[in-house]
């Protein structure tokens, strides 16, 4: 795994500004990748931050970078519990209800569109894309049904953030300097 890809795809939650990122990683094999990511967390679970893989197709596996704590105050306020709870997942257990994305992504024959709760999307634009709402007020990281200026304002948040990720990083700054402690947690041994 590529640490230019994590810096691409998760640099607001390596910021702290987010609690989960995701993004779809190619392999050579799955004892690589999970050779990789034992090694990514050693260093990730110090400051405070866990990645795991969530549905394997082929070469190709989704991964999840998270903050555990950040996570679950995310899945705490109402409109998010009260979302995740009428899909059916154990409201106030944050690791259990990873575990039920990660079910729902293997299992499902639809795309578990509750995973936007996993990334710090607002429940209720969440809660729009679910239900299938004709038309959203804007479209950056996701799709906008709620307040469209609060939006806008972190969508340019990200966008700066990732741009000044990937010129540091180009400039000699390594995954692990650009990675903003927090609490340091126990990562999932694969």
């Amino acid at each position: 795994m590529c640490d230019y890809d994590i810096i691409k795809h998760c640099s607001p939650t390596l910021a702290g500004m987010k609690c989960g990122s995701m993004f779809s990683v190619l392999h050579e094999s799955k004892e690589e990748l999970w050779e990789d990511l034992k090694n990514l967390n050693k260093m990730f679970s110090k400051r405070g931050l866990c990645m795991i893989p969530l549905r394997t197709e082929g070469d190709h596996t989704l991964v999840y970078l998270y903050r555990p704590a950040q996570l679950s105050a995310c899945l705490s306020k109402p409109e998010a519990a009260k979302l995740l709870q009428e899909k059916g997942y154990p409201c106030g257990q944050t690791a259990r209800s990873l575990v039920c994305l990660i079910k729902h992504l293997r299992q499902d024959k639809q795309f578990p569109h509750e995973i936007g709760l996993f990334l710090d999307y607002p429940a209720e634009d969440v809660r729009g894309f679910m239900e299938g709402q004709a038309q959203s007020k804007c479209v950056g990281t996701y799709r906008v049904y709620g307040d469209e200026k609060a939006a806008a304002k972190t969508f340019a948040k990200y966008k700066k953030c990732q741009k000044i990720y990937d010129k540091v990083f180009k400039e000699g700054r390594s995954l692990e300097q650009l990675t903003v402690a927090s609490r340091g947690v126990q990562c999932a041994e694969f």
